[in-house]
């Protein structure tokens, strides 16, 4: 991501502000800020559930699943590029590390359960890129959890986007990618993982997926 794309992002943490994200053709994508600061909701209370530690929450924002499973006594990490997240979840009492998923990340090739929620599924606007990356971060019996970015089903873009504060785009452009739950199954299986379970929950969709065998 570009320098400084991130300042807004972090801004809004800090203020819990609202916060949208804008395309270069003017299109609006919300941001749930109040959700990201809150404790886990019903919805993600369903992925959690299925869970082993230890976890790995990959763009963890403020730590609101790594605080929710280490007050369990379920081992988890939490990575993410945006230096007030890291801050705000060690805050929480959580372990926090500023870090790109695409370098390199304590207990690659050993994770029994990464997750990728709240449309980080779009992270650097690469899908298949970024499923290859996860793959290599997982176990060999391991669960990756990935929620849609969207419940239009067919969906299936790369965008380039700004952030979006009190009306005003600020910051450089980045890309960004949404996608649907049936497009992701797809994509998640051409990249080496089966489907084993998919649900909805909070009028969100969700994806559980394993290493497949015959590429493990």
């Amino acid at each position: 991501m570009k320098l400084g794309a991130l300042a807004p992002y972090e801004d809004a943490l800090v203020r819990a502000s609202p916060l949208a994200l804008v395309t270069t053709e003017g299109r609006l994508l919300h941001l749930n800020i109040a959700k990201f600061l809150n404790d886990p909701d019903d919805a993600d209370q369903t992925v959690l559930d299925r869970c082993i530690a230890p976890v790995l929450d990959v763009g963890c924002g403020p730590g609101r699943l790594v605080q929710a499973l280490s007050a369990q006594g379920r081992p988890a990490l939490g990575v993410d590029i945006a230096n007030v997240a890291v801050a705000l979840t060690c805050q929480r009492g959580a372990a926090a590390l500023q870090r790109d998923v695409f370098d390199a990340l304590p207990g690659e090739g050993r994770w029994p359960t990464v997750l990728v929620l709240d449309g980080n599924i779009g992270i650097g606007g690469d899908v298949a890129s970024l499923l290859n990356r996860l793959r290599r971060l997982l176990g060999p019996r391991s669960a990756l959890f990935i929620e849609a970015s969207t419940q239009v089903c067919g969906t299936d873009e790369v965008l380039d986007v700004r952030f979006l504060e009190q009306g005003v785009a600020c910051g450089p452009t980045f890309r960004w990618a949404r996608i649907s739950a049936d497009v992701l199954a797809v994509r998640a299986e051409q990249a080496g993982f089966a489907v084993t379970d998919q649900w909805s929950a909070g009028e969100r969709d969700f994806l559980r997926l394993s290493r497949s065998t015959t590429l493990a």
